[in-house]
Parts: structure tokens; C-alpha cells; sequence
């Protein structure tokens, strides 16, 4: 993923601890339960990141049947469906090696709750456990295998069909962070 190792960040975002995500994509909607009480670093950083509109116009960059669908990488901004899909590279590089320019620690190890279920949100990273920066994935099935080694963030409540069906090229249309205590 990144050809350098950047330093550690701490996100800024305060966890409330009631978060969710509501990922609009080209397929339809995805509502996320984010677990601030097992990964906060990781949920801080997603709020922080969709907050800022990071994510909004990015691609779904990596599809395997059965497995995740991936997207988060800022190299796919600029890029059609079509090239990304088709895995070409972009003006800003190759679709699945871009991040935010940092990293954040691993939680996989201190999250009671890291199991990658059906629905799973958690963060994509490169061979270093402390490397996940933006890109994020779908378990489409359960992937108890990742468990040791990637953090998982969140829980799918509504939208497995449309996670199901979201392939490479696929847009994230807006990232929206909502309050269910607030019912916002």
C-alpha cells in the first residue's frame, strides 16, 4: 500500500461512542454501526476522514467474489469507473496504493469485538500492522481468518445487498457520520 512509512497520527475526532456511518454509493445505501469502544482510533479516523469529505467521489477499487470489497484509496479520485475496474494505473497512481499521508495504530489485538463477520467494516493495511490510513473494506461473508491481523471498526445494519452489490469502479458518493442517540 504505501512505499514509505509514515508517522503515526492521532486523529483529532472526539468518539462519542454512538456513531454511524451512512455510505452512499452508486449501488444505493450502506449503514454502518461504528464501534468507537473497541476501535476508537480507527472509528476517529473514518469520522474524521468522512467529516471532511475524504471519501466522497472515491471508487470501490478491489472486488473478490466472496471475500471484500474495497475502496478508501484516493488514487481513484480523478480515474473513471471504467480504468478503475479494469485496474489501470491513475494521474495520482495505482488504484489501492494511495492513503491520507499517515497511519494509524492497529487495534486487531485490543478490540474485543474484532470479528470479521458478514457486513464487517474494517481497515485495509500493507504487510505493517500499524500502516491502515483510509482505504477500508466490506467482509462479504465471514473472514474469521483476518481476524489476528486487520481491525475491524464496524458492523453492517442496513445494506448487504448493496454491499453484494458494489464491484471495482463503483462510486462512494458521500459519507455521512449520524448519531443514533441523537437520532440524527
Amino acid at each position: 500500500m504505501f512505499g514509505f512509512m509514515p508517522d503515526l497520527y492521532t486523529p483529532s475526532y472526539q468518539v462519542v461512542g454512538d456513531e454511524e456511518a451512512v455510505i452512499e454509493t452508486s449501488q444505493g445505501t450502506i449503514r454502518v454501526k461504528l464501534d468507537g469502544a473497541g476501535a476508537p482510533l480507527h472509528v476517529a479516523n473514518f469520522c474524521e476522514l468522512a467529516e471532511a469529505g475524504f471519501y466522497d467521489g472515491l471508487k470501490f477499487h478491489r472486488y473478490v467474489p466472496g471475500f471484500v470489497i474495497q475502496g478508501g484509496c484516493p488514487n481513484t479520485r480523478d480515474m473513471s469507473r471504467e480504468d478503475v475496474a479494469a485496474g489501470k494505473v491513475g494521474p495520482d497512481g495505482r488504484p489501492g496504493t494511495g492513503g491520507p499521508g499517515y497511519r494509524i495504530k492497529a487495534e486487531f489485538a485490543t478490540n474485543p469485538r474484532n470479528s470479521h463477520v458478514d457486513g464487517a467494516l474494517a481497515m485495509a493495511r500493507s504487510q505493517h500492522p500499524d500502516s491502515a490510513g483510509s482505504q477500508f473494506y466490506f467482509c462479504l461473508g465471514p473472514q474469521h481468518n483476518l481476524d489476528a491481523g486487520y481491525t475491524v471498526f464496524g458492523t453492517t445494519v442496513e445494506g448487504l445487498e448493496v454491499e453484494r452489490a458494489l464491484r471495482a469502479g463503483d462510486e462512494i458518493v458521500h459519507i455521512q457520520i449520524v448519531h443514533e442517540s441523537r437520532g440524527e
